[in-house]
Order: C-alpha cells, then structure tokens, then sequence
C-alpha cells in the first residue's frame, strides 16, 4: 500500500512542510528509516536524527523548531506521538481488513452465526448457538465454545480459547494462547483434609476496545461475570481470577496477578509482577508499582502504591531510603554501645 504525503496529514488532521507530493509505503523509526518510510519525532533525545534521516516524512509537533538544516519533509501535528499512533492503527485495519474467507479443515456449527467479511483460519472450531459479528479474524486453531457472542472487528489469533457463554463486545483483540472463561480457583476445604470441587457457573464479559496480550487468562466467574471494562489493555502472561472487575481504561503489565473478587476502579496502572489479593477494591487512576503487593483496598483516588507490601510510594522511599543506611546506623550503634 502506498499513500502521499499529502494524504497522510489529511488523516492526521496536520500541515506539510515540504514536498507533499512524495510517496510512502513503510512505517520505521527515525533513526532507521529509509526512502519511502514515514518516522515520527517526539521525544527531543532523538532529534539528532532529524538532521541525517533517510525518512521521506517525519512526524512532528506544531511547536517544534528544528536547529539545523534537514532533508525529509515534516507533518505538523499536535501530538506526533498520537499521530503516529493513529497511522499504525490505521495501516493495522487495513492490514486485517484484507484477510477474508474460510480456510479448510475448520467446525462451524449449523446453529451459530457469523457477519459479513470474516476470517476463519484452518482448524478452528465454533460450538452452539454463537452470534458472531461482521469484520471477525479467526485465526487458525481458536476454539470457541458453546453460546459465546462476539461483536463487530474482533480478532483472535493462533491458539485463543474461549470457554462457553464469554460475551465479547465490538473491536476487541485477543493473542495467540490466551484464554477466557476456565473455572476460577474455586475449591472447598473438608474436613479430612481434602478439597471439594466448587462449580463455576458464571462466564467473561469484555466490553468494546479491549486488548489482550499472549497467553494470558481470565477465569470465568463463579457466579454473575467476571468483568473487564471498555478500553482495558492486558498484557502478556497476566492472571485474572474469577469475579475480578476492570475499570474502564485501566492497563495491567505482564506478570501480574489479581485474586478473586477484587474490584479494580477506572483509569489504574497495574505495573509487572504486582499482586493483589482477593475481595478488595481499588480506587479509580490508582498505579501499582512493579513487584508491588497490594494486601488491602486503596480507597483514595489517585494514590501510587510501590513496595511489599505496598503502601504509599513517599512513605516507602523514606522507609528505603533508611534500609539502605542499615549496616551504616549497625556500625554507629556498635561504636555506642562501646563507649557506654
């Protein structure tokens, strides 16, 4: 696909400086791009690269002023990091817009139903009475289980397995190996000792735009749903447990772990490796530090957590700040403890 200069600020809603005319048909970084590609400038560390790029277009701000002489042609837009955001989103669809048809051997049950201008890959299975919007990817090897509902522009990729009744709205993503809807942890302690089985009988509900990275899992809810809210991003290898609710908005990095029944507000930052414990809430625009363990609801909007366990980030520097001064006050405490 080629496009003008000139057309991609038309979608960027942006101004040209230089020869609009030029063609593009490649997305690189600034410091790597060649003739034909089109990079973007927004962090300053990389301006020195304006200056010697191979790039035919670079993405910048209005405010911008450039120190030396350049060779590309600049696209002036509010927030070139947004721009470019924009443009990959754009080239993406246009990408996946492009797949269609039925790939052989695949099971489609005669009871489901599926829109117009979809994609299903080979070995891919669609149980019972699914509703499967338009524009849907099915890449091959997805399992989709009994009375699931997709909305419109989904895709999954090689390997998604979603367990029956998960609802899924419009423009959602899913990677290769993740999979929603597997009974939550549910068991029983008896008295010998053992543990009973408790059923799982509720499902996943993902609203519109979320985004699921590799091989991450959301477990169905024991009763009712487990909840992931419009706008939520996850990331890979993320453990979302039975009866958990997202907030619209909230991102949650690799490795992290939420428990049961913990309700997590809008707008949070949920960093690598962090922790939290079932049956609490935190509050709305909420960040949790990587390796952060949250044992007990944050109920103040706004908060950043850090530490394990996780308290208020000024107070855990100060407590650090003194850790690291311990085998310094031992010394101190010795040379006391010689002169009483």
């Amino acid at each position: 696909m080629e496009f003008t200069i000139d057309e991609i600020a038309l979608l960027l809603d942006g101004s040209v400086e230089g020869d609009g005319s030029g063609k593009i048909n490649r997305l690189d970084k600034i410091q790597e791009g060649k003739a034909g590609s089109i990079g973007f400038l927004s962090n300053l560390k990389y301006e020195k690269h304006l200056y010697d790029t191979d790039c035919s277009a670079i993405i910048v701000a209005d405010s911008f002023k450039p120190q030396k002489q350049y060779k590309t042609t600049l696209i002036r837009v509010k927030d070139p990091y947004s721009g470019f955001t924009k443009l990959l989103e754009t080239y993406a669809k246009m990408v996946k817009s492009e797949i269609s048809g039925i790939e052989e051997p695949n099971y489609f049950h005669e009871s489901s139903k599926i829109g117009a201008n979809c994609f299903r890959g080979a070995f891919s299975y669609v149980g019972k009475n699914c509703s499967i919007g338009k524009n849907v990817k099915i890449y091959p090897q997805v399992y989709i289980g009994d009375e699931v509902t997709i909305g419109d522009n989904c895709t999954f990729y090689p390997g998604v397995k979603i367990y029956s009744r998960t609802v899924i709205g419009n423009d959602c993503e899913v990677h290769a190996g993740s999979i929603l809807g597997a009974d939550g942890f549910g068991f029983a302690p008896q008295p010998d000792g053992t543990y009973k089985n408790i059923p799982q009988l509720g499902n996943v509900v993902l609203e519109d735009g979320v985004s699921i990275g590799a091989n991450t899992t959301i477990d169905c809810a024991t009763m009712g749903s487990t909840h992931i809210g419009k706008g939520v991003k996850i990331d890979n290898q993320v453990q979302i447990a039975h009866n958990v609710s997202l907030g619209e908005n909230t991102v949650v990095a690799s490795q992290a772990g939420i428990s049961g029944s913990t309700t997590i507000g809008k707008n949070c930052v949920l960093a690598g490796k962090c922790g939290i414990v079932g049956h609490i809430q935190i509050a709305d625009n909420t960040t949790v530090g990587a390796n952060s363990g949250i044992m007990k609801s944050v109920t103040e909007p706004g908060k950043t957590i850090f530490g394990y366990i996780g308290f208020d980030i000024k107070g855990f520097l100060k407590s650090y700040s003194i850790f690291r001064k311990l085998p310094l006050l031992q010394d101190k405490l010795r040379e006391l403890e010689k002169k009483l």
